[in-house]
């Protein structure tokens, strides 16, 4: 799918995102829901409950399963917001995390949106990930 990047000039140069994210008209909107390292009722597995960059990179992949399901890639989403609930390991972390965001994502920077929460559902989460991606209309159709 081919998005158009909207970085205006006079609101500077993002870092790690983009300001904007135009999605062609002849492509079907998908909603993943948020996500995180859970991988049953029990929350997320013990060994990687401390691990800010395991837990991103297990999340990034799970959007990303939901996402190719609907006949996407990582170059149809146009936005991500991620929660998390600890704003200080997170900044600490950002080396890490990019690289891991590079590993999933290549070089596309959806339009981005970082919160911190108090908590989050899933025993063990310290972040989740929501999205949306723009399917091409040729590609949805084989999905669905």
């Amino acid at each position: 799918m081919s998005v158009r990047v909207i970085n205006p000039e006079e609101i500077g140069a993002p870092k790690g995102f983009s300001h904007g994210i135009l999605a062609p008209a002849s492509g079907r909107i998908l909603f993943v829901a948020g996500q995180n390292a859970s991988r049953d009722e029990g929350g997320v597995e013990p060994a990687i409950r401390a691990d800010f960059v395991r837990q991103f990179a297990v999340t990034i992949d799970r959007i990303l399963a939901v996402v190719r399901e609907a006949g996407g890639g990582p170059q149809d989403i146009g936005r991500m917001t991620i929660y998390t609930t600890d704003m200080l390991v997170y900044l600490s972390s950002r080396a890490a995390l990019g690289a891991a965001y590079r590993k999933a994502m290549g070089s596309h920077y959806p339009a981005m949106a970082l919160v911190e929460v108090s908590d989050l559902v899933d025993k063990g989460a310290i972040l989740e990930i929501e999205a949306t991606a723009v399917i091409p209309e040729e590609n949805s159709e084989e999905a669905g």
